[in-house]
C-alpha cells in the first residue's frame, strides 16, 4: 500500500491538466495519476474527423508524453473508492492511500441502454462521433450516402458537449449540399429534449441552419431500439408512444452516465455523479475530495472548455484546504460549445450557470464566423496540447 499527498483518479484531459497545474504551484507535492490508457485522445476533434477535416491520427498522443515530471503514473483502473478510509482500490490488486483525492474519471457512454445498438454500431450505416474510432466511419458513411434518410439523435441530458449531436448533422448536411445531394436526403433530428439548444440566444441562428438544410426536427423523441441489418430505428415519443422509421444513415448519441465505480460509491449523488459544491468543486461530504470534468455533479456543460476553467479552481482550492485556509476559487459554470454549422463557419457559444452568456471576445457570439472556425480547427487544439495539458493557464481566472 502506497501513500500520496494527492491521488488523481482518471488521467484524461481533466486529470492530467490538474496534476500539471498543482505541480506548477507546488513542485514538492507527491501525486499519482490512475489511468489505464496509453493513448490520449483530443475528443473535441472527433466531430471534425466525422467531416473529414481532421484525421484520427491527429487526435492521438501518447499519455506518457503528458504525465508531469515527478508524478507517478499508475497504469490501472479504479475498482473501489473508500473515502471513509482515504483509500482507492485498483484492478491490479493494489490499494493507494491519500491525503486528498481528485476524481476526474469522465463519463460512460451507455451504449447498452439502446436495444440492438452494440450489435450494429460501426456497421450497417450506424455510427457515432462519440466513439473515437467510429468518427472516421461517420465520414465514410456521409460520403457514401447519395440519397435516402439520415437520422441524427440526441438523448436526455446530461451529455458530453450538448451541441455535438447537431454539429455532426450540420457538417453532414453541409457536405451533401456542396455535393448537390441534399435535396435527395431526408434529414431528421430526433431530440429527446424540448428545444434545439439550451441557451436561448443561440436558438435563432441554429434554426436558420435547420431551415437552410431542410432538417425535420422531432422533439421529445428518444432512440430506444435499432435493427441495423433491417435499417430500422424505434423512438419513444413524449406521449409514451413508439414510432418506427427506416434509415440509410443513423448517427447515434448514446445516453451518458457516470462510470459504475463512481455511481456505486459513497462519493455519488442520487444521479450517480460525484457530489460537489458547484462553485468550489469540493465534495459536499468529504472535505478532502474534489472533482472536475464530466464526472462531477456541477450543472455546467460537459466540455473541454469547462475543464480548462475548472482546473485552476480545483488546484487553488485544494491547496488552500491543505493549508487550512479559505478556498479562493469560484467556478461560474463556464463552458463553451463551438457549433460547427458549416465547414468554415462556427457559432461560438460560451455560457455559464443559468445560461448566462460569457463571451471571450467583443463580437456578437450569435453570428457564425470564419475566425471561430480557425479557432476550432487550429487554435483550440494548440491551446489544449501546449497550454492546458501542460499546466499553463492562459486567460483563466479562478474567481469572478
Amino acid at each position: 500500500m502506497k501513500t500520496y499527498q494527492i491521488v488523481i483518479a482518471g488521467g484524461g484531459a481533466a486529470g492530467i491538466s490538474v496534476a500539471a497545474s498543482l505541480k506548477q504551484r507546488d513542485s514538492s507535492l507527491t501525486i499519482a495519476i490512475i489511468e489505464p490508457s496509453e493513448t490520449h485522445v483530443y475528443q473535441p476533434g472527433q466531430t471534425l474527423v466525422g467531416r473529414g477535416v481532421m484525421s484520427l491520427e491527429q487526435l492521438k498522443r501518447p499519455t506518457r508524453s503528458f504525465i508531469p515530471a515527478n508524478v507517478d503514473w499508475i497504469k490501472a483502473s479504479v475498482t473501489e473508492f473508500k473515502p471513509e478510509s482515504n483509500e482507492v482500490a485498483l484492478d491490479n490488486g493494489d490499494t493507494l492511500t491519500y491525503e486528498h483525492l481528485i476524481v476526474s474519471l469522465g463519463l460512460k457512454l451507455n451504449i447498452e441502454g439502446i436495444e440492438g445498438l452494440s450489435e450494429t454500431l460501426g456497421q450497417n450505416g450506424v455510427t457515432s462521433n462519440y466513439v473515437t474510432e467510429l468518427s472516421a466511419y461517420t465520414w465514410e458513411q456521409v460520403q457514401q450516402l447519395r440519397s435516402g434518410r439520415a437520422l441524427f439523435t440526441q438523448p436526455p441530458m446530461p451529455i458530453k458537449c450538448a451541441g455535438a449531436p447537431q454539429k455532426a448533422m450540420y457538417l453532414s448536411c453541409d457536405y451533401w449540399l456542396k455535393e448537390h445531394r441534399l435535396s435527395g436526403v431526408d434529414v431528421e433530428f430526433h431530440n429527446a429534449g424540448a428545444v434545439l439548444f439550451g441557451v436561448g440566444e443561440f436558438v435563432p441562428v441554429l434554426e436558420s441552419y435547420v431551415k437552410k438544410y431542410g432538417i425535420d426536427t422531432c422533439y421529445g423523441s428518444t432512440l430506444i431500439k435499432v435493427d441495423g441489418p433491417a435499417k430500422k430505428a424505434w423512438f419513444k415519443q413524449g406521449d409514451g408512444s413508439v414510432t418506427e422509421t427506416h434509415f440509410d444513415l443513423l448517427h447515434v448519441t448514446p445516453a451518458q452516465c457516470a462510470p459504475d465505480v463512481v455511481a456505486g460509491s459513497s462519493l455519488a449523488n442520487d444521479a450517480g455523479w460525484v457530489d460537489v459544491d458547484q462553485k468550489t468543486l469540493q465534495h459536499t461530504r468529504f472535505a478532502n475530495v474534489f472533482s472536475l470534468g464530466d464526472v462531477c455533479s456541477a450543472p455546467n456543460a460537459k466540455t473541454a472548455a469547462a475543464v480548462r476553467k475548472q482546473v485552476p479552481i480545483v488546484a487553488d482550492n485544494l491547496l488552500a484546504v491543505r493549508k487550512q485556509q479559505s478556498m479562493p476559487g469560484v467556478y461560474d459554470g463556464y463552458g463553451a460549445c463551438p457549433l460547427t454549422v458549416e465547414v468554415g463557419k462556427v457559432v461560438l457559444a460560451e455560457f455559464g450557470y443559468g445560461g448566462s452568456l460569457k463571451p471571450s471576445f467583443p463580437l456578437d457570439p450569435r453570428v457564425p464566423r470564419s475566425l471561430y472556425w480557425w479557432m476550432k480547427t487550429t487554435g483550440f487544439p494548440w491551446v489544449y496540447w501546449n497550454l492546458m495539458m501542460r499546466g499553463r493557464e492562459w486567460l483563466v481566472k479562478t474567481n469572478p
